[in-house]
């Protein structure tokens, strides 16, 4: 089985690309596979058998039926396919259904460094993610937390739902929307979410989208291993690394554990409710999540805005009082609720029953742990929680050391139940 990637270079020995994209299969050919566009630019011998790829599943059955005939010997199967087809490609199903073995892959250059080529950019950097087929949740929340990415592109998530949602953020970042590329009708153009949110995009032949910070994509760093940030080498951060008002933000021992139920990665979205400092928010968002900081105070929204810059993370920050502001908030995978106050069983519910995975929960008032978790329960979470005391070493005069205690903090959480160990 032979698997072209059509594209913008030449392939190996007994295939090839025209300056247009198309493919020409290998002689001997008996069937070839590949999307319509594919199959109508490739130069096909007369009478072979096709097969216009859709949904995968009965794409593999057909390639099957056709190796499994009594001349299966005489049996060449050749699939069509975009770039490098082993870079969120097909063959990956191809391999589990026949075999890497099976196999023999010619790829072409990936729309992505072909895009990043036009920006003449490198993109050992750069976070790539495949909205192809998939939700494209994933796909902006990347976009939002690091400032290069590149999104392979499908239908309902092209540049026209990318830009909506990043719109919205307050986030600046800048669309390079990259369509036909190889061909006589390749564009690359520039463009703001708000832009691309209101342009029809269908017919133009996108493939793959760019989403990046202009002030943060040249960066001077060699890399050593591609792809996003490695993980912050510490965290849970001392108090002095954020500017904070009197003791509002929540102590690094507390902060610690509260991030190890949240378990922030790159894909997901943090909401940080009371935000206060903005110290969680800040902390999920160095781990690649996509993060949202809700306070109320201005004096607060300032504080958050200063200590994201500090660290060099993107924060979109919200000021008002939850519940009611989190409606014109995406559903987030985790949630951290710091503080308390009477409406706080309300905010918990609301947080609760919008929450795909997590929510996390410090307060210091024992009256309010039943009606928190009770909330927990009610929106279909599974709460679990300890009461958190820490005392820190201390100095006395004399050069000895004493233990001085911080006040003791509930710490309760809740999952989703099937959401455990849930990848991307």
């Amino acid at each position: 089985m032979t698997v072209i990637g059509t594209g913008t270079t030449s392939t190996s020995t007994g295939t090839s690309t025209g300056a247009d994209g198309s493919a020409t299969a290998p002689a001997g050919a008996t069937l070839v596979v590949g999307a319509r566009r594919h199959l109508e630019a490739a130069r096909l011998p007369a009478g072979v058998e096709r097969i216009v790829l859709g949904p995968l599943a009965p794409a593999l059955d057909g390639i099957e039926r056709h190796l499994g005939s009594l001349d299966h010997q005489d049996r060449r199967v050749t699939v069509l396919a975009s770039g490098d087809p082993g870079f969120f490609g097909i063959v990956r199903a191809l391999g589990a259904r026949f075999g890497p073995e099976a196999l023999d892959v010619h790829p072409s250059s990936p729309s992505i460094a072909v895009a990043f080529a036009r920006l003449g950019l490198s993109w050992d950097d750069a976070v790539v993610v495949s909205a192809h087929g998939r939700d494209p949740r994933t796909a902006v929340n990347v976009c939002r937390a690091h400032p290069k990415t590149a999104v392979l592109t499908g239908p309902g998530a092209g540049p026209a739902e990318l830009g909506a949602a990043l719109a919205r953020t307050g986030i600046e970042r800048t669309l390079v929307v990259a369509a036909a590329l190889g061909t006589a009708d390749e564009t690359v153009e520039r463009v703001s979410p708000a832009d691309a949110a209101v342009r029809d995009w269908t017919g133009t032949g996108v493939s793959v989208v760019l989403c990046l910070d202009e002030a943060r994509v040249l960066s001077p760093v060699q890399r050593i291993v591609a792809g996003p940030p490695p993980a912050p080498a510490g965290w849970a951060l001392p108090e002095e690394a954020f500017g904070y008002r009197d003791s509002m933000i929540t102590k690094f021992e507390v902060r610690a554990l509260a991030l190890s139920r949240l378990a922030p990665r790159t894909g997901d979205l943090v909401w940080d409710i009371g935000a206060g400092s903005g110290s969680v928010a800040v902390e999920c968002a160095r781990f690649g999540a996509a993060a949202v900081a809700v306070e109320q105070t201005p004096d607060g929204i300032e504080r958050i805005r200063a200590n994201a810059a500090a660290h060099g993370v993107d924060v979109q920050i919200v000021h008002g009082a939850a519940p009611t502001v989190l409606s014109q908030l995406p559903d987030p995978d985790a949630v951290f609720i710091g503080g308390g106050g009477r409406d706080l069983p309300a905010i918990v519910g609301a947080c609760a029953r919008r929450a795909r995975r997590t929510v996390v929960v410090t307060l210091a008032a024992v009256d309010r742990v039943g009606d928190v978790r009770a909330a927990l329960s009610a929106a279909g979470l599974e709460p679990d929680g300890l009461l958190l005391q820490s005392s820190r070493l201390a100095p006395l005069p004399g050069g000895v050391t004493r233990l001085a205690a911080n006040n003791p903090v509930f710490v309760l959480w809740a999952t989703r139940p099937g959401t455990e160990g849930a990848i991307l």
